[in-house]
């Protein structure tokens, strides 16, 4: 109506007056009203300010007045353009509420997941770090930071300032949160914390931490340390799970548990003591026994058939017995002590090799060493040795029918792998996945009466495991078996 009065009243003066009209017809269409009725007015209104105009000159309107009727239809279609804009911004604008909506129920959810997960972690009683490919700490919680404590020197230290991958969780290495990746992993270590190894008395290595294990891509299952000193100490059992990465499927961190296992191993030395106990006060006995027998047998008198049988079956099980004593009490003691030094592996196997050699003949099995000379490692010569004289004997053992025991080593990356390799009889899968159980013999095995109990391989993976290693074991029926083990190469 403003407008109407304004640009009729002075349309000679200011001849563009109406196209002032664009400014309530954009109003209208952006504003609230129903789109039918701000459409109407959007033509109507400009319509009828240009119409006094036009009915002035009737009867012979000019053609400038019918070009002020255009004026109407080009407000009319900006207002369509108008509201199809503002239906199009509020259908955007919509969407994006629905989705921040969305968003907001997701994040709320995930806060309530997180807090599920924090409260789960810090309620078991096995401390969890995890870790991610540059060795940032992740997670961890309340469990191993109280690890954590129990391994510093001085108990009112930081506790959570251990919180990094290289924390002492790695070994004799201090927090390093104010460095870089690769500064933790190779900065000078601060000493002092108090994480040994099998021994409750080496401190634990760099390299060795099962942290810094776990960031080189290792998986692996009850490795042992001790967190402590003195009566405080205790036994703490790792194990390492690698992460794939969501890009590309490779290494996206690594996820460490640990967990308290004093009062397992205090049982199992307290197992293996009454094992020691039992077995030496059989072994006294047994001597007499078999010495007793053999002076009979052997004695001057003359001794009926039926009694000579009788004391010579009589003798044979008793050596059956004494034998087994003898593995009980090597089970039981064998492993108590490692005293590593540096050791030529290559002669050790030949040792063993040359010691095997009346039982291989026997038994027409041949013997072969691959073993690159010298072969240097950190061992000890005589627990090593004996652990190879197991594997030795059982390949040749369980090769009844004759074969080929081939003995093979090599150095890699840091590590001595030993393989002793066999054609014998072999294994089922669920049978190698339990020879390294105490008195577990095979089914193939008792078939064939071939004598034994069921512990050398028990005592073989004690002495390897005591030295930082490990073992395991692949095998098929009829077509052999193969051990291998992985040593420190110091």
């Amino acid at each position: 109506m403003a407008l109407w009065f304004t640009r009729n009243g002075a349309s000679t003066a200011i001849p563009g007056l109406i196209t002032l009209a664009i400014f309530p017809v954009i109003w209208l269409s952006a504003s609230g009203l129903l789109a039918k009725t701000s459409l109407v007015l959007s033509f109507v209104g400009p319509f009828i300010i240009a119409l006094p105009s036009v009915l002035s000159h009737l009867p012979r309107p000019s053609a400038a007045d019918y070009s002020v009727l255009l004026l109407p239809l080009m407000m009319f279609a900006m207002a369509v353009c108008i509201r199809l804009a503002g239906s199009n911004a509020r259908l955007q604008q919509g969407r994006v509420s629905r989705r921040d909506q969305a968003l907001r129920q997701l994040l709320a959810a995930s806060r309530e997941r997180e807090t599920l997960l924090k409260t789960i972690l810090d309620t078991i009683d096995v401390g969890i770090v995890a870790v991610d490919s540059q060795g940032e700490t992740l997670l961890i919680n309340d469990q191993q930071k109280a690890f954590l404590r129990m391994a510093m020197p001085d108990a009112h230290g930081p506790a959570d300032g251990a919180l990094g991958a290289h924390g002492p969780a790695d070994g004799a290495h201090g927090p390093a949160a104010a460095q870089g990746p690769a500064e933790r992993a190779h900065g000078p270590a601060e000493q002092g914390w108090l994480v040994f190894g099998q021994d409750r008395q080496t401190p634990i290595q760099l390299e060795k931490g099962p942290v810094q294990r776990a960031i080189r891509g290792e998986t692996f299952s009850d490795y042992l340390l001790w967190f402590g000193a003195g009566t405080e100490q205790r036994a703490i059992s790792t194990a390492a799970r690698v992460m794939k990465s969501d890009v590309d499927g490779g290494f996206g961190g690594a996820v460490v548990v640990f967990k308290d296992v004093t009062d397992v191993v205090h049982a199992l030395a307290a197992k293996d003591e009454l094992i020691a106990n039992v077995s030496h006060e059989f072994g006294s006995p047994l001597t007499s026994i078999l010495g007793n027998i053999d002076l009979v047998l052997r004695g001057d008198q003359e001794l009926q058939p039926a009694t000579k049988r009788g004391l010579e079956v009589a003798e044979r099980n008793a050596e059956r017995l004494r034998a087994l004593v003898e593995d009980l009490l090597s089970s039981a003691v064998a492993v108590e002590s490692v005293h590593l030094r540096r050791t030529d592996l290559a002669g050790l196997v030949e040792n063993t090799l040359v010691s095997a050699r009346a039982q291989a003949d026997a038994a027409h099995v041949g013997l072969v060493a691959d073993v690159p000379a010298p072969l240097w490692a950190n061992a000890d010569p005589l627990r090593l040795g004996q652990a190879l004289d197991n594997l030795v004997s059982n390949a040749i053992k369980y090769s009844p029918g004759g074969g080929l025991v081939t003995v093979r080593a090599e150095r890699n990356d840091g590590w001595v792998q030993l393989e002793v390799k066999d054609t014998g009889m072999g294994m089922t899968k669920d049978e190698s996945a339990r020879i390294f159980t105490r008195f577990f013999r095979t089914n193939a095995a008792r078939q064939a009466a071939i004598p034994g109990v069921g512990l050398g391989l028990s005592i073989t993976k004690s002495i390897v495991e005591r030295h930082g290693g490990s073992i395991s074991c692949s095998s098929e029926p009829g077509n052999g078996s193969t051990f291998t083990l992985a040593l420190p190469a110091g």
